[in-house]
């Protein structure tokens, strides 16, 4: 199993909104980067990730799980490459993890929320997943 983690600007969709919608979850859409597109092809269904606010907040909130994997992305133009995964909110972090916290901490020093700060869907190493979830009271 992989992990991943997801950004979103809580204006437009939020952990909240992730929350809300159940079960059944929701596609992630909206990517229009090769690099995060090839993550989200990457990704397989059971693979866990990090729900990120973006821009307000910027901190790790909960954690997802994919529960559909790639297919065309609906809200694409014809023709347009982009793909989208299912996701549902599993469970909130105990204690949301800020990125001033990510930033601070060593062993999260090669995370790509560090090092590629613009990447909309990003890896997560096992480590690095250890470290959050611990940081978050999990």
């Amino acid at each position: 199993m992989a992990h991943w983690l997801y950004k979103s600007e809580p204006f437009k969709w939020s952990w909240d909104q992730q929350v809300e919608a159940g079960p059944e979850g929701t596609f992630w859409n909206g990517v229009r980067n090769h690099s995060a597109k090839l993550n989200l092809m990457a990704m397989k269904k059971g693979d866990t990730g990090f729900f990120y606010h973006s821009n307000e907040g910027k901190e790790i909130v909960g954690i997802v799980e994919v529960i559909r994997e790639a297919y065309p992305d609906p809200t694409a133009e014809p023709g347009e490459p982009w793909v989208v995964v299912d996701i549902k909110a599993i469970k909130p972090l105990k204690t949301p993890v800020t990125l001033a916290q990510v930033k601070a901490e060593p062993r999260l020093a090669k995370m790509s929320l560090v090092t590629s700060m613009r990447l909309s869907v990003q890896p997560v190493t096992e480590e690095e997943w250890k470290v959050v979830c611990e940081l978050g009271g999990l």
